[in-house]
């Protein structure tokens, strides 16, 4: 399956500024399941220079920085990829990790090893009541830690309204529990601090998702990724009920969502600045 993807963010500000530095995570991350067969980006104004990076996380990026006042920045990222089917459930589950699990009182996981240390900054466990109470009508006992993944992803996607939210913020967990309803960042946010309450750690991600059946709203996409030691880093989508499969294109992972955004900078100078993004995915080749 190839793909072509064009991806447009263009920032409009009140006055002129100066323009900050500026991370673009526009280069899709490695992933064995696809590969970039081209790739440009353009950016207006031009900036004094640019290099690759990349960040803590394992992320690569762009760095970006201007010297001239603007009233604008529009960057427009154009990617063909080649995209090869997968099998997302293709994994096992190492048994030490399963046997950690702990049900007094309620449902935990431990990690061990060297995996201990690293993952306790993936793990968000602020316990909640609600959170625990749907642990608990999902949860069907440690023998089958895939299936309660694979049902709470699909709960949350049939109980919680997905909707478009132009707006740069996440919400808070609790607040999108409640209201029943938050766009796929907020959904993935919220399912990532309800798995921290049974120890699991997990990232967030942004990127691209193509369904051509799915009305508009999924092209640029929130998901996550759960960590579980035997088969690595395994993505939930809530906003659809699904494992993610080759059709998932991640830009960037990150255990804070704002870490993970792909245009990441700032301006100084007067006013506000109004976002304007679009992404278009075309099917080149089935």
């Amino acid at each position: 399956m190839r793909l072509q993807v064009q991806h447009t963010t263009a920032y409009a500000y009140e006055n002129q500024v100066f323009l900050g530095v500026h991370h673009l995570y526009l280069l899709p991350q490695y992933r064995l399941h696809f590969e970039i067969i081209e790739q440009s980006i353009q950016i207006d104004p031009q900036p004094e220079n640019q290099s690759s990076r990349q960040d803590l996380s394992g992320n690569f990026y762009s760095l970006v920085w201007f010297t001239e006042l603007a009233s604008s920045l529009n960057i427009q990222s154009n990617l063909v990829l080649e995209l090869k089917r997968f099998n997302p459930f293709s994994f096992l589950v190492d048994d030490q990790f399963i046997q950690s699990f702990e049900n007094d009182p309620f449902p935990k996981f431990n990690y061990s090893g060297l995996e201990k240390g690293l993952i306790s900054y993936f793990i968000f466990d602020d316990k909640v009541e609600e959170f625990q109470d749907l642990i608990a009508e999902c949860w069907k006992g440690n023998e089958d830690l895939i299936g309660f993944l694979v049902g709470i992803t699909s709960v949350i996607h049939e109980r919680w309204d997905h909707i478009i939210r132009h707006e740069e913020d996440i919400w808070e967990p609790k607040f999108t529990f409640n209201s029943k309803r938050g766009s796929c960042r907020d959904l993935a946010w919220m399912l990532m601090n309800i798995l921290g309450n049974l120890g699991l750690g997990s990232r967030f991600i942004s990127g691209y998702a193509f369904n051509p059946e799915l009305n508009d709203g999924h092209e640029l996409h929130a998901w996550l990724e759960v960590f579980l030691p035997g088969a690595g880093w395994i993505g939930l989508d809530p906003s659809l009920g699904l494992l993610t499969d080759h059709r998932y294109i991640p830009l960037a992972a990150h255990a804070k969502p704002k870490l993970a955004s792909p245009v990441q900078g700032s301006f100084s100078g007067l006013g506000k600045s109004t976002l304007f993004t679009n992404v278009q995915i075309q099917l080149l080749e089935s």
